[in-house]
């Protein structure tokens, strides 16, 4: 999960019997990340901590609040667990070696968040490799921008250590206030997936019998391309790179128009209210 606010979550596209459990689900995630990545935890007391929210998932009375408002529903509590294992990965600090590393941490870290929302809009499993692309090359662009602050703040690499040192670069070159040439050469490699990560979650939208959630993924799909543009041009060493006002109101429109447009099969029965 991102410490920033990029991509919009639980939004007035998603339908208003559904929002309640979207909410309570993206609060349970922040209060289990918040612990992961509290700079003054050890990873005794994060790990401790994460264990109370898994407990609230169970149901239990001493677990976490946001977990046992999660108890009752399980797949949303099943995708919420899943979460726990990149927590936990990230309260240990485990660097991502590999390009494969960092997948599998994606895995859990971010895939599950799309498969619960398509879950909860009824969706059927032809969505699901689309929106694991998706969420997946979301979740590196997110890190991309963070590489300073996670090195600085929490000692953390998701960025593969193999491409670094292939590169010529090292770790400590994200402490710079600017990017080295091999510290570049090994971001744009990630751009480079992440921008053909997207090439395949383009039809996400149109695959969708949801018209707000094709809305609200067409919206994402735009921002994540303009935000990969972004630091493409741009150093996140050097500042804080995001997208702009203009990107979220291009995205918007993007995402009216993908709510609007035909269903490609009929749309899911409505759900009783979470």
């Amino acid at each position: 999960m991102s410490r920033g606010e990029n991509f919009p979550v639980g939004s007035l596209l998603i339908r208003r019997d559904l929002r309640a459990t979207v909410h309570a689900f993206y609060s349970f995630a922040r209060a289990a990340d918040d612990v992961a990545d509290d700079p003054h935890l050890s990873t005794d007391d994060k790990l401790r901590r994460l264990a109370w929210h898994e407990r609230g998932l169970d149901g239990d009375s001493d677990g976490s609040p946001e977990g046992r408002v999660l108890a009752p529903h399980p797949d949303p509590a099943r995708y919420a667990r899943q979460l726990l294992a990149a927590f936990r990965r990230d309260a240990r600090n485990q660097p991502c070696n590999t390009w494969a590393d960092l997948l599998a941490y994606c895995e859990d870290s971010a895939n599950p968040v799309g498969r619960f929302l398509l879950d909860l809009h009824g969706e059927g499993p032809e969505a699901r490799p689309l929106s694991d692309r998706l969420c997946t090359a979301l979740q590196v662009l997110n890190h991309l921008q963070d590489l300073k602050d996670d090195h600085l703040r929490l000692g953390r690499h998701y960025l593969p250590l193999d491409w670094l040192a292939e590169e010529g670069a090292t770790p400590d070159d994200l402490a710079a206030p600017r990017m080295t040439p091999g510290l570049r050469r090994a971001t744009d490699r990630a751009l480079d997936r992440c921008a053909t990560l997207l090439d395949g979650a383009r039809d996400l939208p149109g695959a969708l019998a949801s018209r707000r959630l094709a809305g609200e993924s067409a919206t994402i799909l735009s921002l994540a391309r303009r935000l990969l543009g972004h630091l493409r041009r741009a150093d996140p060493l050097a500042g804080r790179v995001a997208p702009t006002r203009a990107d979220f109101a291009h995205a918007g429109l993007l995402g009216a128009w993908a709510a609007l447009a035909p269903r490609a099969r009929p749309a899911p029965a409505r759900r009783e209210q979470a």
